[in-house]
């Protein structure tokens, strides 16, 4: 990274003494640069005029741009009842979020994309310009894990397809950018938020202002704990963030640093056992006996302490109460000027990434009394190995908690070491009058290194499903009273020693681009390329590599002076036998696009566009790299490719805007996915499939006086085209893709009170990717009340899924299985929460 780093210090400085021995004098406003106007303008009243800046080479009016994109203001996200920042996204067309797991490790994808594991594998989430991490899908840790949408937010700029694969890295997609707030307008807001049905107590404050005519600040950032919107018996919200930065306008242009420190701990809300009634095209979803989907979990106080080992093989305690631990020290540079008929433009960042993953993921669910024979025999008791009732007999386990059920899961600690990244996109645009018209050049290079440090320990433990945070473990004897499990832990690993792992890799990624584009009257014609450049390297660890690794120990956990036969199911890294990463690859993408402005208030786009994306840390542990040397045995299974071609419409008066936009994508994949087999058992396997899909977005807002109204939808038709490992596949819809999905928001804001409700819903989609079982059509509402008794005074109310409505998103069984218990996850029930903010 040194190097990175001296590069990314030395160019900005270099610039800056050019800029001031030019002396050039234009105009402070004129001269400011598209990107701050957008910033700017983002806060305050919405403007169908803004300059948007994201994934194109030069801010312009939309209208100007042959792009299919999309500003959300800030402030829409405390309107829409958001608890996440996946809440936030599923509103911007187009855009398809899961986020059922909490706040972090949601799902995104784009115009019928294919999901990956979970994150973001197609779509780049961003701050201020540039990737929170270089890749949005990292196993076990994604990008919006170390995002939090709060008032320093100004608002979210997203691109779909167009030129994003080639003005960001890994984005095939699209781009989605949280651009923060930056001091333009002095003044600020403290806001105290609490939860009326659910345990969170939150704090909320930001500040803006201008120190002189040429230097502004801001700062904000929140402070919140609870127990959060489902019933887990302790507090596993804790946590904030503090974000900041100083702006200082030069007569051509601007410099501003920032800054940010975030240490935020959420729960991470796995699969839980689900009734299923009816038929897999028509099935009826509910809740087991004294366990609520909609508010319960397998996260207790009871389910939470446990010991493992540590990546030198040493005896830890760890508590899964942590939960998900995001923390983010962050420094950046962002500076644009205007130099000798040049727009300079440097954006830099270097942030520390730490933190991990603690979470309880059932695989299996079964009647109690079959777990019992499965692991204890003819004769097999059960008693809790934790809980209220420890130590106690469970005499009827057909009647444990009047569900009988239990689970065998997984309990998953996933550290991060290192996701520190460095980034650097260093941009130079021109504007060149040639004949009638004008012509736009811009070069770039961007510069990346990325970290994937963590180890990772997967255990095997029964638990009972209880709700009301009182999920407990349990033992298991044989009936000559040999302990198959110790504290409720079937093994200190999971089918030997897969997924005890550790990882210390390094990602370089280098990336010149450049673009054109010629406008002349109504019509603009452009195109664009890039060229990435990977370097991989770093060593692994673990009894998956092969090689006669070995990674099954007996060791004392418990130190109790006996090995159990828990503890002969230890899994181990060998750390004597390290595996090698080195490799490199390369990838072109391109972008080339036409827009006609019809009219003022009309305008015409087509675009085509291909775009790579990095297969990553998907590929480690795979048989697609040889150990030994560090190669790659297929260079081609370093990265896929998305094709994507648009054809779109923009319409935009007084009081009114409409975009409408075809799209046809096509891509190849190679991913790790879990799926179901036949028999109802859940499996990890390394895909390769292509995929298809077809569709049309619509945006639309509408304002007449004080009414208000704004619409997204998307419908898309999508397909599996080739699969190596399932040819039967072929033809199938990609699990989770519906046909059409939508969100609508109409309010009414008057002077003292704004009043309105938030719409999302999906049509039906299947469980996985055979098409058997359905996950069935819902619809959300989300309504809220803003009261303004006095100047500066706000009082909100929010209500989440105001119906409380049973919205399933999940469903790791591909098809009703015997016991009529799959393993899903569904949306939280009904949440109201009180805001009161003071504006200053």
């Amino acid at each position: 990274m040194k190097y990175l780093l001296a590069t990314a210090a030395i160019a900005p400085l270099l610039m800056f003494s050019s800029a001031n021995a030019e002396a050039l004098s234009a105009g402070a406003e004129s001269a400011k640069p598209a990107a701050e106007k957008a910033v700017q303008g983002a806060g305050g009243k919405a403007s169908g005029e803004a300059v948007f800046s994201t994934g194109v080479a030069k801010g312009r009016d939309r209208l100007d741009s042959a792009t299919s994109t999309s500003a959300l203001r800030g402030t829409d996200a405390e309107t829409f009842g958001a608890r996440s920042l996946g809440e936030v996204l599923r509103n911007i067309p187009g855009i398809r979020a899961e986020y059922a797991g909490g706040e972090g490790n949601a799902n995104y994808s784009i115009r019928g994309l294919p999901l990956s594991g979970t994150g973001s594998k197609y779509v780049q989430l961003q701050e201020d310009g540039l990737p929170v991490l270089e890749f949005g899908d990292m196993l076990q840790f994604t990008s919006d894990m170390f995002m939090r949408a709060d008032l320093n937010l100004a608002q979210i700029e997203t691109i779909r397809g167009g030129s994003a694969s080639t003005f960001a890295s890994n984005s095939p997609g699209g781009v989605i950018n949280l651009l923060s707030k930056t001091g333009d307008t002095e003044g600020g807001a403290v806001q105290g938020t609490y939860g009326l049905n659910y345990g969170e107590k939150r704090i909320d404050g930001d500040y803006g202002a201008k120190i002189s005519d040429t230097l502004r600040f801001h700062v904000g950032g929140f402070y919140r704990q609870g127990e959060g919107p489902r019933d887990v018996g302790y507090t596993a919200y804790k946590g904030g963030q503090i974000k900041a930065n100083l702006t200082k306008t030069l007569d051509n242009g601007y410099v501003r640093v920032y800054a940010k420190l975030m240490d935020d701990r959420t729960p991470s809300y796995q699969f839980v056992p689900i009734r299923v009634t009816g038929t897999n095209a028509d099935p009826t979803f509910s809740s087991p006996t004294n366990f609520n989907i909609k508010t319960d979990s397998l996260l207790s106080p009871y389910t939470g302490n446990i010991l493992t080992l540590d990546s030198a093989n040493n005896i830890a305690r760890d508590d899964v109460r942590e939960g998900q631990r995001a923390k983010v020290a962050s420094i950046g540079l962002d500076t644009q000027f205007d130099l000798n008929g040049w727009t300079i433009s440097e954006k830099f960042r270097i942030s520390k990434i730490s933190g991990g993953v603690l979470q309880v993921r059932p695989i299996a669910v079964a009647p109690a009394a079959a777990l019992t024979f499965a692991y204890g025999g003819v004769g097999g008791a059960l008693s809790f190995a934790t809980g209220p009732q420890r130590g106690q007999a469970i005499a009827n386990p057909s009647a444990l908690n009047g569900n009988g059920l239990m689970t065998s899961s997984l309990m998953i600690k996933s550290d991060i070491n290192s996701l520190d990244n460095v980034t650097n996109d260093l941009r130079a645009s021109r504007v060149w009058k040639v004949g009638e018209g004008n012509l736009t050049t811009t070069v770039g290079y961007y510069k990346s290194s990325q970290d994937y440090g963590s180890y990772w320990s997967f255990l095997n433990m029964l638990t009972d499903v209880n709700g009301d945070g009182q999920t407990s473990l349990v033992n298991v004897r044989t009936a000559t009273g040999v302990p198959v499990t110790q504290d409720g832990m079937l093994a200190y690993g999971i089918g030997g020693a897969l997924y005890h792992r550790s990882y210390d890799v390094n990602y370089g990624v280098d990336a010149p681009y450049a673009s054109i584009n010629y406008h002349i009257g109504k019509i603009a014609v452009g195109g664009s390329l890039r060229y990435d450049m990977g370097k991989v390297d770093g060593t692994l660890y673990g009894a998956e590599l092969g090689g006669g690794r070995l990674g099954v120990i007996s060791k004392d956990m418990n130190s109790d002076g006996v090995i159990s036969l828990a503890e002969t199911k230890t899994a181990a890294l060998p750390l004597g036998q390290p595996g090698r990463v080195d490799y490199d690859y390369n990838y072109l993408s391109y972008s080339t696009g036409v827009n006609y402005r019809v009219a003022e208030e009309l305008a015409v786009f087509a675009r085509y566009s291909r775009g790579g994306r990095a297969s990553a840390e998907k590929l480690l542990f795979t048989p697609a790299i040889d150990y030994n040397t560090g190669k790659l045995v297929d260079d081609e299974s370093a990265y896929d490719t998305v094709k994507q071609a648009e054809l779109g419409l923009k319409y935009r008066i007084s009081g009114m805007t409409f975009n409408v936009t075809g799209f046809s994508a096509k891509t190849g994949e190679r991913n790790l996915q879990v799926n179901s087999a036949a028999d109802g058992s859940i499996r990890v396997e390394n895909i390769v499939r292509g995929y298809k899909a077809k569709g049309v977005e619509l945006e639309a807002a509408v304002r007449k006086g004080p009414f208000s109204v704004t619409a997204g939808a998307t419908y898309t038709d999508a397909q599996i085209t080739s699969d190596v490992l399932h040819p039967e596949y072929k033809g199938n819809k990609p699990r989770h893709q519906a046909d059409f999905i939508y969100s609508v928001t109409p309010q009414v804001e008057l002077k003292n009170a704004t009043v309105g409700f938030n719409v999302i819903g999906t049509t039906s989609s299947f469980a996985q990717d055979t098409n058997q079982l359905k996950l069935p059509a819902y619809t959300l509402v989300n309504a809220f009340v803003q009261i303004r008794p006095v100047e500066n005074v706000q009082l909100m109310l929010n209500v989440n899924n105001m119906f409380n409505t049973l919205a399933l998103t999940d469903s790791e069984q591909a098809a009703i299985p015997a016991s009529g218990v799959i393993l899903g996850r569904a949306y939280a029930g009904r949440t109201a929460s009180a805001t009161l903010r003071y504006s200053f």
